[in-house]
């Protein structure tokens, strides 16, 4: 998940990001309106932590441009304030969900999973494929019943494929989902991660890399009916 954090209190801002780095999401920071604006126009993210009273464009302007673009970025909108009123005003500017300030990192961090879930086309809970299990809530991998202990950059790059339920993801918008805004888009951090992935999952190999396009995860097609003629 790639996550925004537009907040001027710097403190604050590299608290969050970190937190949530922690659970495996994808954090950029902006410490001011103009660039949380600009960032949020030149990055598709699925989440914005957007606090309100923000220097330069304001925090109410930056989602309602968010809002009329038509964007499935979801806005998280913070602030000073937990007057009703102000509440209200936040929502009908196009916020997702409103947390006053002060607040629990935890709450933060599950409010802002919740709306990356609707950042996307609706996802399964937890994911199933070939024995393997993904929770992304408990932020655990299984396959065959047997933990599998992954690093936080290899369970977002899975976590990304399963998403994908069986299409092609590219070694560049895996860089964009998982990593942040400081990834070298022309190292090979992505093949190492996925190598080090395949070798962890173990067999029968999971992942098939489409040369030229990406990587995928193969979703079983259903099964067909059975044949009852003669």
């Amino acid at each position: 998940m790639r996550v925004l954090v537009v907040e001027d209190e710097r403190n604050l801002a590299d608290a969050i990001a970190r937190g949530l780095r922690r659970q495996g999401m994808a954090v950029d920071v902006a410490y001011d309106g103009d660039t949380g604006h600009e960032m949020s126009y030149v990055t598709r993210y699925d989440v914005v932590v957007l606090d309100r009273d923000l220097p330069g464009v304001h925090g109410d302007q930056i989602c309602a441009d968010l809002a009329a673009s038509g964007a499935l970025t979801r806005v998280l909108m913070l602030t000073a304030s937990a007057s009703v009123d102000d509440r209200v005003e936040g929502l009908q500017l196009g916020a997702d969900d409103y947390l006053p300030k002060p607040f629990a990192f935890n709450e933060l961090a599950a409010r802002v999973r919740a709306l990356g879930r609707r950042a996307t086309p609706a996802a399964p809970p937890v994911f199933e494929v070939a024995g393997l299990v993904l929770d992304p809530a408990k932020r655990s991998v299984t396959r065959g019943g047997v933990p599998v202990d992954l690093t936080r950059k290899e369970f977002g790059v899975l976590e990304a494929l399963l998403s994908a339920r069986g299409a092609v993801v590219s070694s560049e918008e895996l860089l964009e989902r998982v990593w942040d805004a400081n990834a070298d888009p022309f190292t090979t951090t992505v093949r190492v991660t996925v190598r080090s992935l395949r070798r962890k999952l173990g067999d029968p190999p999971l992942i098939e890399t489409v040369v030229g396009s990406g990587y995928r995860v193969p979703v079983p097609e259903a099964d067909e009916p059975a044949d009852d003629s003669p």
